[in-house]
């Protein structure tokens, strides 16, 4: 399980336009790197807009956005445009990096058990250490909960 401290999983996924991406592209910046179920779901698309509305205050902060699901190259891609999301959307589709970070987890809908991507997301440093994870996070709420989490620490800083 990982824990505040550790050094986040390296990972190399594609984009939405097929191009490979790396944890280690983004050194020197801070990532809020969140895990979601599905593309164009109400929950994940409400999620992906709230980034898209707060994204140029979170890159006026020095931090990027990447949202990484098990959907393909080109389920991200008609996301992306539809969306118009300015942010990167990473496709992993055999779960080794979901698996890697510990959010595919049982889950219950409706009394229905089943394995899935509990939406979590996690804050790394410059460095690519975990600073911050915020389990279970409420689609709504999660891109607001960040942006006041990195305003909150710039005051202490």
């Amino acid at each position: 399980m990982l824990q505040v401290g550790n050094k986040a999983p390296e990972f190399t996924l594609q984009d939405a336009a097929g191009n490979w991406v790396s944890l280690k592209d983004f050194a020197g910046k801070k990532v809020i790197l969140y895990f979601y179920s599905r593309d164009n779901t109400p929950g994940c698309t409400r999620q992906a807009k709230g980034f898209s509305d707060v994204y140029e205050t979170l890159k006026s902060k020095g931090a990027c956005v990447i949202g990484i699901s098990k959907d393909s190259v080109a389920s991200h891609a008609r996301f992306v445009e539809k969306q118009e999301l300015p942010f990167v959307l990473l496709s992993d589709p055999d779960c080794s990096v979901i698996q890697a970070y510990g959010v595919w987890q049982e889950k219950k809908l409706y009394g229905k058990v089943s394995m899935g991507v509990v939406r979590t997301t996690f804050i790394l440093d410059e460095k690519g250490n975990i600073e911050k994870i915020m389990p279970k996070v409420k689609p709504d709420a999660n891109p607001r909960d960040v942006l006041q989490y990195l305003e909150e620490k710039e005051k202490t800083v």
